[in-house]
């Protein structure tokens, strides 16, 4: 998550933004064929990471590691984490599957230069990113109402 899929979203969330500031209003996209090709590679990181999420031997972190954040309050500890996952692995699979899917749908705007269609994705791949995050990572945290 920390080397492949995070920062492959994250860029692609950052790809195309709307800023406000005093000056007026700047729009942000990929508009040569080297920042269309940039984005392209981080979907296809993030498909490919999807992939090996779901590998059944990867492990959340190595035995007796610890996550970048598993000391944040709410935050599970890996070994729960793990615990989580294998206790039903398909609905992982099935989680994983969906941040694959998102990726496709970014893959496909991005080959249709299509800035729109990809911040459609972006909120696609949020969902998927927290679905998964709120059953494995972070399940007992508080919710705002």
């Amino acid at each position: 998550m920390a080397t492949r899929i995070d920062p492959a979203a994250d860029a692609l969330w950052a790809s195309v933004s709307t800023v406000i500031t005093a000056a007026g209003m700047q729009e942000k996209q990929p508009r040569t064929e080297a920042e269309w090709q940039t984005v392209r590679r981080h979907a296809v990181t993030l498909i490919e990471g999807a992939h090996l999420l779901a590998i059944p031997t990867r492990r959340v972190a190595a035995p007796g590691g610890t996550t970048e954040d598993s000391a944040i309050p709410g935050i599970e500890r890996p070994e729960n984490i793990q615990k989580a996952i294998d206790a039903d692995r398909a609905s992982f699979v099935r989680a994983a599957m969906r941040l694959r899917h998102a990726g496709i749908v970014a893959l496909k705007a991005v080959d249709q230069r299509n800035p729109q269609r990809l911040v459609e994705a972006g909120g696609d791949l949020d969902a998927a990113c927290e679905a998964c995050h709120l059953k494995y990572w972070y399940p007992h945290s508080p919710r705002p109402k």
